[in-house]
């Protein structure tokens, strides 16, 4: 895979004056059934969060609230986004070495994925991952 494969998607965007509604669908607005979800919140100032890349799990990033840098690695190439808005998300597949940084005080964040939570599928030490990369 290559940071190529990961992209920036944008939800539906319900405006209306009681409050705006952003919804997502599998396989509609992420291209796999989603299994699994988590958010992240209360992160301390400076701190970063993911620093690891999966072996198969495909997952879909979403800022719910504040703002967060997504920096993305395929052992050769690097693409970073910016998220700070709740209708957008960027999508990672699988072998990309992801580290989440530069939050905003109060940020919350959720990950969509498409497997169940399986520390099999981690590659956490990145020089492992390069050579993953160039087997």
């Amino acid at each position: 895979m290559s940071v190529k494969d990961c992209k920036l998607l944008q939800f539906p965007k319900v405006d209306e004056r009681r409050g705006n509604l952003t919804f997502v669908e599998q396989r509609k607005h992420v291209p796999f059934d989603i299994k699994r979800v988590f958010y992240v919140y209360d992160i301390p100032a400076g701190e970063s969060r993911a620093g690891h890349a999966h072996r198969t799990l495909e997952e879909v990033v979403i800022c719910l609230s504040g703002s967060l840098v997504a920096s993305l690695d395929d052992g050769t190439k690097k693409k970073k986004f910016t998220l700070n808005r709740p209708w957008n998300g960027f999508y990672v597949a699988p072998m990309i070495w992801l580290t989440l940084g530069e939050f905003d005080p109060g940020t919350v964040y959720a990950v969509l994925c498409s497997e169940l939570y399986d520390e099999k599928d981690y590659i956490r030490d990145y020089d492992a991952f390069l050579k993953a990369t160039r087997a």
